[in-house]
């Protein structure tokens, strides 16, 4: 059903033209008389050998010389000079001999880093082959979908004062990501201010202030709660989403907004950057879904489907991406270059949070209280958790806690869980995710808004408030608006032949 895209194969070639010699000596003699009236000089010119026995032309000149002018820029030894070198430059490939020479780059560079991390690890003994054969084999595995690491065994409950508490923002923290690198954290909050932070200090590199309703155009930042956010697979570019329907591009580096897009009916819920490109998927509570090109500053579609907002969105390397559409009850795979959909139904209630686990597995959360894992290949949950973070008493009924946001470990067997249950939630995929079983609990008091693994799967980072992001059911005044970062003790967070960080 899906295929992967390998690149296009470039080609040069040289455009040559070919001209008898009594036109071209017509020419030529018009070119100099043209040349002469016009510059009054001519280009330099090499000597050609064997030309001096050559016949002239009436005005004394060689037939086959050639004056510089507007039309005819060089001299077609110039011209063949500069072709000869262009073709030792760039050798013309077939397309098979192209990816042949990618293929064997791709290899030397997989030896290198081999290698490299062999010596680093003290794991000489290994021979490199096979590393680079473990490798090929995970790629190949994460390609097709299948690739699940076996680290939730390796997790070890965190001391609760090793964790880091940030704080920044005036109102809850509603979404965050981390950059590629997991160098730094941004964070956006419903005071509509973005924050970066530097992981390794905490400090706050950057900050972009909300504004007051109205002051878009006056303002550079967000003049309304900030609902969601996404950045790129190279770290360039950031994209947050806003209640007042605008989504806006920043420079990661310097934290300057790039360009506003505009064109949902209502509050944007959930970002997504596809992997390997500037292509943005968008999800409103308008009920659609919108694909952006951020490298052009362009719109390219919209698709229509659920019935209801839509609470989150999340994509990885195909042209797909995956969403949770609230009170519909359904999760939606969108093919965009088929336009098409497939359903998903499972959860008794509002679908509020969603994120791919690889290309073929995805967990969700809703706020009957369970988690879902699913296969792209089943309508139907692959595995169920209900009432995964107990039950509270609501006016003297008892209710389970709402998930209010999930977050996977990238072609791994972690998950992870958050509520308003004083408490973020470990979970174990079982093998061929058809099993979630519980880890470990890690304390944190709020409502956890916002869950993200860092890229090499040492730490976990949360973004808590006293109010879910999406609403004030309910307030939590003991808890602080803040970012949490966890500390993951585990053997993954150092690269191994069984489970290079490729993620």
């Amino acid at each position: 059903m899906w295929a992967g895209a390998w690149p296009g194969c470039l080609q040069a070639g040289g455009v040559g033209s070919t001209c008898g010699s009594s036109s071209m000596a017509a020419a030529g003699g018009r070119r100099a008389k043209a040349s002469r009236g016009a510059a009054g000089r001519r280009r330099p010119r090499a000597a050609v050998p064997g030309a001096e026995g050559r016949p002239r032309a009436a005005a004394g000149r060689p037939v086959d010389e050639e004056v510089s002018s507007d039309s005819e820029p060089e001299s077609p030894s110039l011209g063949r000079r500069r072709r000869e070198v262009a073709v030792e430059e760039e050798v013309e490939e077939t397309p098979q001999e192209k990816k042949l020479r990618l293929a064997k780059l791709y290899l030397e560079q997989l030896r290198q880093y081999e290698e490299e991390r062999a010596v680093d690890e003290e794991e000489e003994e290994t021979e490199p082959v096979d590393l680079i054969g473990d490798r090929l084999k995970e790629d190949v595995l994460e390609q097709k979908g299948q690739l699940q690491r076996l680290v939730a065994k390796d997790v070890q409950l965190p001391d609760p004062t090793s964790i880091r508490v940030l704080r920044g923002h005036q109102l809850p923290v509603t979404c965050l990501v981390i950059s590629p690198d997991d160098r730094f954290i941004f964070s956006a909050s419903k005071d509509g201010a973005l924050i970066k932070w530097e992981v390794e200090s905490g400090k706050r590199l950057c900050v972009v202030p909300g504004g007051k309703k109205g002051s878009e155009e006056l303002h550079m930042g967000h003049a309304s709660q900030v609902l969601c956010m996404a950045i790129s697979s190279d770290g360039k570019y950031l994209a947050t989403g806003d209640r007042n329907k605008l989504i806006m591009i920043w420079d990661t580096a310097t934290c300057k907004r790039l360009h506003i897009f505009t064109g949902h009916r209502d509050a944007v819920s959930g970002l997504s950057f596809r992997k390997g490109t500037h292509q943005l998927y968008s999800g409103s509570h308008d009920r659609s879904v919108k694909v952006w090109n951020v490298a052009e500053n362009a719109y390219m579609e919209t698709l229509f489907g659920h019935q209801d907002i839509i609470t989150g969105l999340d994509s990885l390397s195909r042209d797909c991406c995956v969403t949770a559409g609230g009170r519909d009850g359904s999760v939606r795979l969108w093919k965009i270059p088929e336009e098409s959909q497939l359903v998903f139904s499972g959860h008794q209630g509002s679908i509020d949070c969603i994120q791919l686990i690889n290309e073929e597995h995805m967990v969700s959360g809703a706020d009957d209280g369970s988690v879902a894992l699913w296969g792209l290949t089943k309508k139907k949950p692959l595995a169920l958790a209900r009432q995964a973070h107990g039950m509270q008493d609501v006016q003297g009924l008892q209710q389970p806690y709402w998930i209010s946001a999930v977050a996977a470990l990238r072609n791994s067997d972690l998950v992870a869980t958050g509520s308003h249950s004083a408490s973020v939630k470990l979970w174990k995929c079982g093998e061929g995710f058809r099993k979630l079983e519980p880890l470990s609990d890690i304390p944190l008091v709020g409502f956890v808004n916002s869950l993200k693994f860092s890229a090499a799967g040492d730490f976990l980072v949360a973004g808590l408030g006293q109010e879910h992001r999406l609403g004030r059911w309910w307030r939590i005044k003991e808890a602080k608006n803040s970012i949490c970062i966890i500390p993951l003790k585990q053997r993954v967070a150092a690269p191994s032949p069984k489970a290079p960080n490729g993620c």
